[in-house]
């Protein structure tokens, strides 16, 4: 059986605009309405995502599926602390914590990825 050249792009593609979607609907439902914030936010997606998406893929086909999920909570606490300092140091959006912000941003693409995963396959 042969990959896709394309399919791990094409998945990180999903993956971001998914992201994306999910984390400035909730952004919305926490009455952030700065553009800068919406940019913000767009912005450290682009930068952790992908890796956030890419390295437990690859580390699932070399080790398998339990040590996937080691390394994905990892890289999520990382992205979520990673995050909530960017948030902190850019963010105007001051009526939460921002390391709480960004905990639950990513808490709520995850679950929505995870929502989406069992609709599609």
């Amino acid at each position: 059986m042969t990959i896709d050249k394309l399919f791990l792009p094409k998945v990180m593609l999903i993956c971001l605009i998914s992201t994306l979607l999910i984390e400035l609907l909730v952004a919305k439902l926490f009455k952030i309405k700065n553009k800068k914030d919406f940019i913000n936010i767009i912005l450290v997606n682009i930068v952790t995502n992908p890796l956030v998406v890419t390295i437990p893929f690859l580390i699932n086909i070399t080790y398998g599926s339990f040590a996937r999920n080691i390394v994905l909570l990892v890289l999520e606490i990382l992205t979520v602390l990673f995050e909530g300092h960017i948030y902190k140091k850019y963010l105007d959006f001051k009526k939460i914590n921002p390391f709480l912000l960004s905990f639950i941003l990513n808490l709520s693409s995850y679950v929505g990825g995870e929502i989406i995963n069992l609709i599609i396959y």
